[in-house]
C-alpha cells in the first residue's frame, strides 16, 4: 500500500521543491508520512515539520550521508538529532569541504569563458550548491540538452568540470548517525552493482559499525528485487525501509511516493518499526 516515502530531497540539497512544497505535494499525493533526507545536511527538516503540521503529513527528520567503501555508498539516517555534537561537527566539516569543491568547479568554468561565479550560484540557488545546479547552468548555456547529458559530458567523475570531494568513511558515517540518536540504513543497495557476496560483505561491514536497516523498496526495484532485499534484511535482523529518492525536476522520471512509473508502494508498517527502533513511540 502506498502510504509513505522515506527518501525525499528538497532545495536544502539537490532537489527542486522547497521543503514546504514537497510536504504539500505529499499531502496531495495522499501520503501519510515522508522523510526529508537531503544530502549531507538537515537544513530542510524544521521547515518540513512546520509544513507537516499544516498539511497533516507526518515528517521524519533525516539525512543521506555520502560515504565510501571501495566505491561511493550512501547511508540514510532517520530521527537524527542535528544538534548532537557528532552530527554538528560532521555537518560543519561537510559544508566547508563542499564549498571548497564548488568554488573550484566555478573557477574551472569561468576559466573556460563561461559567465559563472560561485557568488552568482549562491544568489541563484541558495546556500546549498551541488553538481545538479552546475548541470542546470550548463543546460541553460546550451552546452547540454538535459541535466543528465550535462552530468555525462561535464560534471561526472573524470569530466572537465568535475572536482572530487573529501568523503567520510562508511564506518564513521554509521557511527555518527548512531551517536546522534538516529537509525542508520543502507540506501538503494542495487545501485552499487554488487553480486550477492559483495552486497553481503558491504552489509556485514556496515553492521560492524551499527547499521540498523536496508532500503528495500526503491524507485525501479521490481518485486523480485524487493523480495531479495527483504530476505537479506530478515537474515541479518535489519529493519526494512523504502522511498522514491524524489528530487523534483532534477530527476523528473521519479514521482514522490510513486517512484518510476507509479510502481513504488511503501507501507506505513515500515515507519512503525523504524519509530520503535528510534524510541519514538
Amino acid at each position: 500500500m502506498r502510504e509513505i516515502d522515506l527518501h525525499v530531497h528538497t532545495t536544502a540539497s539537490d532537489g527542486t521543491f522547497t521543503p514546504t512544497e514537497a510536504v504539500k505535494l505529499a499531502a496531495e499525493t495522499g501520503l501519510r508520512a515522508m522523510a526529508i533526507t537531503d544530502h549531507d545536511n538537515m537544513r530542510g527538516c524544521a521547515e518540513a515539520a512546520r509544513a507537516g503540521e499544516a498539511y497533516g503529513v507526518e515528517i521524519v527528520p533525516g539525512i543521506e550521508i555520502s560515504t565510501k567503501f571501495r566505491q561511493s555508498v550512501h547511508i540514510l539516517g532517520y530521527y537524527v538529532d542535528p544538534d548532537a555534537p557528532a552530527m554538528r561537527e560532521t555537518l560543519d566539516w561537510v559544508v566547508q569541504d563542499r564549498d571548497n569543491r564548488n568554488k573550484k568547479m566555478a573557477d574551472l568554468m569561468s576559466a573556460d569563458g563561461l559567465p559563472v561565479s560561485y557568488e552568482q550560484m549562491h544568489e541563484r540557488f541558495g546556500p546549498v550548491i551541488g553538481r545538479p545546479h552546475f548541470a542546470r547552468i550548463l543546460v541553460e548555456f546550451g552546452l547540454a540538452g538535459s541535466i543528465a547529458e550535462a552530468f555525462d559530458k561535464y560534471v561526472e567523475k573524470g569530466r572537465r568540470y568535475y572536482v572530487p570531494r573529501s568523503i567520510l568513511s562508511i564506518e564513521r558515517s554509521v557511527e555518527i548517525i548512531r551517536e546522534s540518536d538516529g537509525v542508520p540504513v543502507l540506501a538503494h543497495p542495487f545501485q552499487y552493482h554488487l553480486d550477492d557476496a559483495g552486497l553481503r560483505e558491504l552489509i556485514e561491514h556496515c553492521m560492524d559499525s551499527g547499521l540498523m536497516g536496508i532500503e528495500c523498496r526503491y524507485s525501479g526495484y521490481n518485486e523480485n528485487r524487493v523480495a531479495y532485499l527483504q530476505k537479506l534484511a530478515g537474515e541479518y535482523g535489519l529493519l526494512t525501509t523504502g522511498g522514491s529518492d524524489f528530487h523534483g525536476a532534477n530527476k523528473p522520471h521519479i514521482a514522490l511516493g510513486r517512484g518510476i512509473g507509479g510502481d513504488l508502494e511503501v507501507p506505513y508498517d515500515y515507519l512503525q518499526r523504524l519509530k520503535e527502533a528510534a524510541g519514538r513511540q
